[in-house]
């Protein structure tokens, strides 16, 4: 029978809540130790999932920034070769070549505009931003209300967590 960490511990406290009336029976502590042993042989268990869960999770977190490095090689590579094609079919002027698989055309791109380092360029051609938004300081509200400071809606407060070392 596999019982939960959660139902462990409400046995537990169940036990615990008797103790005025069997403080000193062999029987009790006995019950209350071995809960106890069931309880941390359970929380170990789950402190080696978690860490199991941790251990998968930066596995993938590793493998996505080796095929994200080799997508951009890919990629990197990809835009150099096709600028080859493209110099060496400008070269020959062939402007197109078929086969099969596909066809190879040399186009033309839109007309993009190239601004000079020091070129001056009227103001009515610039957008305008907007103001960046406001950015709360934590940190400072913080120290500030350790210190005192009262905040309507803010409130300090500590949480717990759980170290696995």
């Amino acid at each position: 029978m596999n019982i939960a960490l959660y139902q462990l511990a409400d046995q537990y406290l169940q036990i615990l809540e008797k103790t005025d009336e069997a403080e000193n029976d062999d029987a009790f502590n006995l019950m209350l130790d071995s809960l106890s042993s069931d309880i941390k042989e359970k929380a170990t268990n789950v402190a080696m999932y978690i860490r199991n869960l941790e251990a998968s999770a930066e596995s993938i977190k590793q493998a996505e920034s080796e095929m994200a490095a080799r997508r951009k090689a890919l990629e990197f590579k990809s835009t150099r070769i096709k600028q080859y094609l493209l110099e060496n079919m400008n070269r020959t002027g062939m402007t197109k070549i078929e086969c099969p698989y596909f066809a190879i055309s040399v186009r033309d791109n839109p007309e993009s505009l190239v601004v000079d380092i020091g070129a001056q360029i009227p103001d009515e051609y610039y957008k305008q931003p907007p103001p960046p938004e406001k950015v709360l300081d934590k940190v400072l509200l913080k120290k500030d209300m350790k210190e005192g400071l009262i905040v309507e809606g803010c409130r300090l407060e500590r949480k717990q967590r759980v170290d696995i070392k």
